[in-house]
Order: structure tokens, then sequence, then C-alpha cells
């Protein structure tokens, strides 16, 4: 089960730290780097306490069975709320997420607040990397500290390990093409990411809930495999339905236009 914890891990700590990036990738051009660094190193080890605090309680203290149920409960919840707004957006009825756009809005706000280039330590600046990367890591925490607590009687604290290593993979990936592009990561297919990870975490939810309440899966852990699938097709018939309604409503102006 450790893939089963890595990937998820990865991809969702992806989409969260794109999205930090980006408002720290503005605070160290428009003000310094050395306040963008600061504020995100602060920020990373907060999560770390918080990663480390909350994962060991859940590992030594919570049942197997009742943590399952817990955990797949809110996994549920928290992937139906990506997956509603992945399908909002591929049906056209909410705007994609636009990094550039969020870059230039950023750096046009504070610079209209009077922030300018300097060498010193920035308390604003410090303050806006920080809240920046500690509000989008807290879900990377919720994802490390769910996904792994779900099997650690079995393996020690391994699981929670293996969502650690995933959203460290993936901080370092994201930092890594930040600092080769030099810019916001537009590239990075964001809404795809977060309908992949919507179908993941509702699917682990939902295996786990059903464990937690004693339920035996048939063919075991490769049943994930087939609600995955289930999702995936429910998920695409939705973006369907929602696009004729789109259609619908587009064209409902002009049939009363003509008429």
């Amino acid at each position: 089960m450790q893939w089963a914890i890595t990937i998820p891990a990865f991809l969702a700590s992806a989409v969260e730290f794109v999205e930090a990036f980006t408002i720290v990738l503005v605070v160290g051009v428009t003000i310094n780097w050395r306040s963008a660094i600061v504020g995100t190193l602060a920020a990373v080890a907060a999560l770390a306490v918080i990663v480390a605090i909350f994962g060991v309680t859940l590992v030594q203290y919570v049942p197997l069975d009742a943590l399952r149920l817990a955990v797949g409960c809110i996994l549920i919840l928290f992937g139906l709320k990506w997956l509603k707004k992945a399908l909002l957006r591929y049906s056209g009825l909410k705007a994609l997420h636009d990094e550039e756009a969020i870059f230039e809005e950023t750096m046009a706000e504070l610079k209209a607040s009077g922030q300018t280039i300097t060498q010193r330590l920035q308390p604003t600046a410090v303050a806006l990397a920080f809240k920046s990367v500690f509000l989008e890591g807290l879900e990377v925490a919720f994802i490390v500290i769910t996904f792994g607590s779900t099997v650690v009687t079995q393996k020690g604290i391994g699981g929670i390990a293996s969502a650690t290593i995933g959203a460290l993979a993936a901080g370092l990936l994201v930092i890594l093409a930040g600092v080769l592009i030099k810019a916001p990561l537009t590239k990075v297919p964001e809404n795809t990411l977060k309908f992949v990870v919507g179908i993941m975490l509702t699917t682990f939810g939902t295996f786990w809930t059903a464990e937690g309440f004693g339920f035996a899966w048939p063919f075991a852990d490769a049943f994930l495999i087939i609600l995955a699938a289930l999702y995936l097709l429910a998920s695409l018939a939705i973006i369907f339905w929602l696009k004729s309604v789109r259609q619908r409503q587009l064209a409902a102006p002009a049939n009363v236009a003509r008429s």
C-alpha cells in the first residue's frame, strides 16, 4: 500500500505547492528573496511540527478501524471539494485557475501598497510568504497525516514517512521547475491534477470508510481500481451533463432575442 500513499500525496502536494510558489515568487521579485525565503522556511518548519505532533498522536493513540472511518469520511469530503472545482472548470461554468494572472494581480497589489525592492528583511513580505506557504501547506499536511496514518499499525510510521516523501518530492520538483523557469508555473495542468487527485481522494475515502465499518471489499486492495474507474465514469457523465446545461443557458438569451 506504500505506493497508494506516496502517489496521492505527491500529486495533491504538487497542486498546493504550485499555488504557494506563485506568491513566493511575487515576494522575491517585488521586494527581495531574503524575505521570501525566510517566510517560506518558517512556514515549512511550522508545518513539520504539525505533521510530527498530530501524525504521531494519531499513530499511537487512535485504533486503526476508528482512524480509517474518520479519515475516510474526511477524504471523501476533501476529494469531492476538489472534484467539484475541476468539474465546474471542465464544463466551462468556472474559470480556469490562472497562476500568471494571480502573479500579476499580487504584484500590482504590493506595488500599490508602496512595497519596493529592498535588501533589508521586510516583515510584510515575510508575513505574505509565510501565509501563502502555510495555508497551502496545511492541505499538504492534511494529506500527509490522513493518508499516512491509515497504515501505521502495520508498518510503524511507514505510512506517514511514505506520504512525507511524496510531499517533499513534489515540493522539490516545483522549486526546481520554478528556479529553472523563473516565472509562474502556468504550464502545470493544475485542473487536471485536481481532477485526478479528487478522484483518488474520494476513492480512498470510500474504501477506508467502508473498512472502518467492518466491510470487506472483494479483491481486497485491488478494488481501489474499480472504485476509481466508477468515480471517473461518473465524473465524465457529470461534465457532459454540465456542458449541456451551459449550452442551453447560453442559447436561451439568443432564443429570447429572436422571439
